[in-house]
């Protein structure tokens, strides 16, 4: 599909600034694991996702990741333009969970849409609240949720994403997810072992009763 189709304010553009945005786009293909850009990479501009999905996440001193959200198709990401946002002190690393096709927009052509197009900023400031109200969700969640129910909710949320219930997923990379460590969530994978909700194997979480994560999770 084309980008007219994925970005959703394209039909509140004139011909003019149509024509811009699509002349100065560039179309890439990533490989999964790829880092598209961290905080301290200069502005990469705008991601918008073709296919495929992207993960941003924030990474301590020590190493230790977690993720603020996840973009998939049409998903627009605004971290990897941080020239643009320049009250955020946080930096956002933004890599590629599965290999991905995204266009790559300008940070300087963006920003003249926004000052000509009252649609473009609206959108915009919409979409930044948002990603802002999934940063405070997840503080929410890490500071007074307990690491079984956030475990549990994430193995949902990836079968759902995934469309199955046997999950090829390391211990680490949920970890990584979870702001967490390894040797901490292959304990609390054990235990859902030992209770029947899930079933271990190299590499794979296979989920056996949803409907226990599910109380669980609250």
């Amino acid at each position: 599909m084309a980008f007219q189709d994925h970005f959703p304010i394209w039909g509140k553009l004139d011909q003019d600034q149509q024509e811009r945005l699509v002349g100065s786009l560039l179309l890439r293909t990533v490989p999964k694991g790829k880092i598209l850009h961290n905080g301290d990479m200069d502005c990469a501009g705008l991601l918008l996702v073709r296919r495929g999905q992207l993960r941003a996440y924030i990474q301590s001193e020590e190493g230790r990741q977690i993720t603020i959200y996840r973009l998939f198709d049409r998903d627009m990401c605004l971290f990897s333009a941080p020239c643009m946002m320049r009250s955020i002190q946080f930096e956002v690393t933004v890599a590629a969970e599965k290999d991905t096709e995204f266009w790559v927009i300008p940070t300087e052509v963006y920003q003249r849409l926004m000052e000509e197009s009252a649609p473009v900023a609206n959108y915009t400031n919409e979409l930044m609240a948002s990603r802002f109200s999934d940063v405070m969700w997840l503080m929410e969640q890490t500071m007074w949720k307990s690491l079984d129910k956030r475990l549990a909710a994430f193995l949902l949320e990836e079968a759902a994403i995934e469309g199955s219930r046997e999950l090829k997923i390391t211990h680490e990379t949920i970890a990584n997810h979870l702001g967490s460590h390894r040797e901490v969530i292959t304990r609390m994978l054990r235990y859902f072992q030992n209770e029947g909700m899930v079933e271990l194997s190299r590499g794979k979480v296979a989920i056996l009763q949803a409907e226990k994560l599910q109380a669980l999770e609250g």
